[in-house]
C-alpha cells in the first residue's frame, strides 16, 4: 500500500533528495526540555513508525537533543531506513550538565559532531547537516565562514550530501553561499514573527528551502487573540491556521513541527491542509504588525 503524501507537496533540495513539506521534527522525543530520555521509549518509537506510514520523508534531528537519545531513538525505531527517507541534523551545539545549549563551532568540534551523528543513526553519509550558529532563537553577529568551510570539506570527503544554516542573518546566509551551495535556511519565522520575510521570498528564488520552527512562539497576548479568532471562525485548532499559513507563505517553506504523541502528529498533518481563503489570510498577514 502507498503511503499518503502529506499536505504541501514536496520540495527538491538539489541533486536526486526530495522531501515533504510536510515532516517531522525529532526534538520532543527526549525527555522534559529537550534533555535525558523520554518518559516512554516505546510510545516515541511508535510516532516515528507513524511517521513513516504518513508518507513524511523527512525528519529533522540532531545529536545535542537529549544529547544522543533522539538519534539513538530514530536508528533503534526506523533502521534500516526506507529509501524514500531522508534525515536532517544540526551541529554547532553541545549539551552541558545543566542542560544548557553552549556553541561547539571549533572545528574539532563539528568533526566530533558528524562522526557522532553518523554512529548514532547508522548512516555512511548525512543527507544534510544544518550549521547552526545563533542563540536559540536569534541569530549572532559574525562570521560563519571558518566553521561552514570545516562542513564543506566534510561533504567534499563524502560524509555530507547537502549543507544548511541555522539561526542566521541573510548576510550570514550570502557569505556560507560563498563557500559551497546551501540547500536550505532554518530559523525561527512564523505568523506573528516575520523578520525573515524578505530573505524567505529571496532564497525562493534561488530555489532554496526555509524551514522555520516554533509555529506558536513569540506571540504577544494580542496576536495569540487574533489568530484564536480567525481559527475558531475556521473550525480548525490555531496550531492548524499556523502550519496552513506557513504553507501557504511560500512554495519554499517546509514544516518540522515536532511532538512525541500520535494523534497530535495526525491533527498536526490533517490540520496543515487546511486551504486558508484569502480573508483568513490577509487578517493573519496583519498579525505580524501588531
Amino acid at each position: 500500500m502507498t503511503a499518503p503524501t502529506p499536505p504541501g507537496g514536496t520540495f527538491d533540495l538539489g541533486g536526486d533528495l526530495t522531501v515533504t513539506r510536510f515532516g517531522y521534527g525529532a526534538m520532543q522525543l527526549a525527555g522534559p526540555h529537550v534533555f535525558g530520555p523520554p518518559a516512554d521509549r516505546e510510545a516515541a518509537i511508535e510516532v516515528l513508525h507513524d511517521v513513516i506510514d504518513l508518507g513524511i520523508t523527512h525528519i529533522d534531528t540532531s545529536d545535542y537533543y537529549g544529547p544522543f537519545v533522539t538519534n539513538e531513538i530514530i536508528r533503534e525505531a526506523l533502521h534500516p531506513y526506507p529509501e524514500s527517507l531522508h534525515i536532517v541534523t544540526k551541529v554547532g551545539a553541545r549539551r552541558d550538565d545543566t542542560g544548557g545549549w553552549p556553541p561547539a563551532l571549533e572545528p574539532d568540534d563539528l568533526r566530533r559532531a558528524v562522526d557522532e551523528n553518523l554512529e548514532r543513526l547508522g548512516l555512511d553519509v548525512i543527507d544534510v547537516v544544518n550549521l547552526r550558529v545563533g542563540d536559540f532563537d536569534t541569530p549572532s553577529a559574525g562570521s560563519i565562514a571558518e566553521p561552514f568551510t570545516v562542513l564543506a570539506e566534510l561533504q567534499q570527503q563524502g560524509l555530507i550530501r547537502h549543507l544548511g544554516v541555522s539561526t542566521v542573518t541573510a548576510e550570514q546566509v550570502a557569505e556560507a553561499q560563498s563557500i559551497a551551495p546551501v540547500a536550505c535556511v532554518q530559523n525561527f519565522y512564523n505568523i506573528a514573527h516575520r523578520v525573515d520575510d524578505e530573505l524567505v521570498d529571496s532564497l525562493a528564488a534561488q530555489g532554496i528551502a526555509y524551514v522555520p520552527y516554533f509555529p506558536l512562539g513569540g506571540f504577544s497576548p494580542l496576536q495569540s487573540d487574533a489568530l484564536n479568532a480567525v481559527a475558531a471562525r475556521l473550525g480548525a485548532t490555531p496550531m492548524s491556521v499556523a502550519l496552513a499559513w506557513l504553507l501557504q507563505r511560500s512554495p519554499n517553506i517546509l514544516l518540522i513541527p515536532g511532538t512525541s504523541s500520535i494523534a497530535h502528529l495526525r491533527e498536526n498533518v490533517a490540520g496543515a491542509a487546511l486551504e486558508l481563503p484569502e480573508d483568513a489570510l490577509a487578517e493573519l498577514d496583519a498579525i505580524g504588525a501588531r
